[in-house]
């Protein structure tokens, strides 16, 4: 696993480096400067979006994803690159005119009771094409084996935009009416990066005739499409909800609380960015062995890495949210720790998931993604109501177990593999008793101290089952890598 490993780092740090300014923006800029009401309607403008951009990209950068080590030849490939970027232009013809007649409906749709986000149609709409083309070109890149300065992009890019923006809102350089024209603006300026980039990376010869099979192409994108507007409709439908049943306030609230949880998916985002085409590679081929190896391995890393930032993350969440020091936002405490078992329990699946979507049984992607959207609404409308965003949360994790466990016997039932091992076992025993032990361990007087003490105990503390049962021998080589270059 050298090359996801040594991509998997730099997507790492890129990850870091994005969660830190996140952190800055989410948890001091926004509450300081503009507030909590601005931060709740920034946070539900961009859902929408999201909410919006897969009915744009139509699923073809995951088809670029799964056919790329299809085509052999260079005409073929070229062929594919040009399919990808003109078909979401052929979507975007057609849904642009009934997004301009129907914009009302459709946000009032999205949005439910709040009618703020109905004053920016525009906005919406714009970083939802920006957002979709440029997931196609980080596809192109992925397909490349160059996903790190695509990573980059896609996680540091746009906090560093909003945290350049928040500090001329705080000098008075710019409005809040500015800002938002602004934010428009670098999105689409990452945009134009990414496509210098693509077409430096790799250049292909304009082709005018489609690609070979495109009609199961064009049947996986419409599939891919589907998933995605189901998946991205999970990923933003608690925040949404949320914003029509409670208040904009809540919005920012349960958003940093997502944001904190979601630190812990940071290791597998960067892993599968490697990973994805790797997995397609090795369906295409039908190397069972390389498939398997990948699924166990990306197993039992994530578990270790996650794992452990499940148990800081969780320990150290009184003290995160004395940094924060703002009103009203430690009332999410409980919405992390629910939201973030749920994330754990994801990440110790590997790369199950792109086996699923690369492998002939996609169309199962479609009908999770769909039962999870259903779930999800039922389960937040009835939960949102009762328990506000501590309820969005337990839906959260109601959905994420249930869909997780059917995809686990899925791959199970077609494929004769699963993700585990003996040594999952012991890793999750482990995740316990240092949790178990270290819960106990009272917060000092400066927060920063506090984190920082606690956090040494539980990579040492872990340190020692890690070593002693020999976990990951991929762990064990970057550290003898890292300790090696600094000694």
């Amino acid at each position: 696993m050298g090359i996801i490993a040594r991509q998997s780092i730099y997507n790492v740090m890129s990850i870091a480096l994005a969660f830190v300014i996140g952190a800055a923006n989410m948890l001091f800029l926004y509450p300081k400067f503009p507030g909590k009401e601005f931060q709740g309607l920034v946070v539900a403008l961009l859902a929408n979006s999201n909410l919006i951009q897969p009915f744009i990209s139509f699923g073809v950068q995951h088809t670029l994803i799964k056919y790329f080590s299809v085509s052999k030849s260079e005409d073929e490939r070229d062929r594919l690159l040009w399919f990808v970027l003109l078909l979401p232009l052929f979507v975007l013809a057609i849904i642009f005119p009934l997004y301009i007649v129907y914009n009302v409906q459709i946000l009032e749709f999205l949005s439910n009771s709040n009618k703020t986000v109905l004053q920016f149609p525009v906005l919406i709409l714009s970083i939802a094409i920006a957002t979709a083309y440029f997931e196609i070109f980080f596809s192109w890149l992925r397909v490349h084996l160059q996903s790190v300065f695509g990573n980059f992009l896609k996680e540091v890019y746009p906090r560093l935009l909003t945290f350049i923006l928040l500090l001329l809102y705080a000098f008075q350089i710019i409005s809040l009416d500015q800002f938002i024209v602004y934010l428009i603006l670098g999105y689409y300026l990452r945009l134009l990066i990414i496509a210098l980039y693509c077409f430096k990376v790799y250049t292909p010869s304009f082709q005018f005739k489609l690609p070979k099979g495109w009609q199961s192409m064009l049947r996986y994108s419409a599939l891919i499409f589907l998933s995605g507007a189901a998946a991205s409709f999970i990923l933003d439908i608690d925040k949404s909800m949320i914003f029509s049943l409670s208040t904009n306030e809540n919005v920012a609230f349960y958003a940093v609380a997502l944001y904190i949880a979601a630190v812990i998916e940071a290791p597998g985002r960067a892993m599968f960015q490697i990973t994805s085409p790797l997995v397609a590679k090795a369906l295409n081929e039908n190397d069972e062995v390389r498939l398997l190896d990948l699924l166990k391995k990306s197993s039992l890393n994530l578990m270790i890495v996650s794992g452990i930032v499940f148990l800081i993350i969780n320990l150290n969440l009184n003290d995160f949210y004395l940094l924060i020091n703002q009103e009203g936002y430690a009332s999410a405490t409980g919405v992390v720790i629910i939201v973030s078992i749920g994330k754990l329990f994801s990440m110790s699946m590997g790369c199950l998931n792109n086996i699923i979507s690369n492998s002939k049984y996609y169309s199962y992607v479609f009908w999770f993604s769909v039962s999870s959207a259903v779930l999800a609404v039922f389960l937040n409308y009835i939960f949102i109501q009762s328990h506000g965003i501590i309820g969005a949360a337990i839906a959260t994790l109601i959905v994420i177990v249930c869909i997780n466990l059917c995809k686990i016997i899925l791959i199970a039932v077609v494929f004769k593999i699963h993700p585990y091992s003996k040594k999952s076992i012991g890793i999750l025993f482990s995740i316990f008793m240092i949790y178990g032990l270290v819960f106990w361990i009272p917060t000092l007087l400066n927060p920063i101290l506090s984190i920082t003490l606690r956090s040494a105990l539980i990579l040492g503390l872990f340190s020692i089952p890690m070593f002693f049962f020999n976990w990951s021998s991929d762990i064990e080589r970057l550290l003898k890598s890292f300790r090696s270059k600094l000694f």
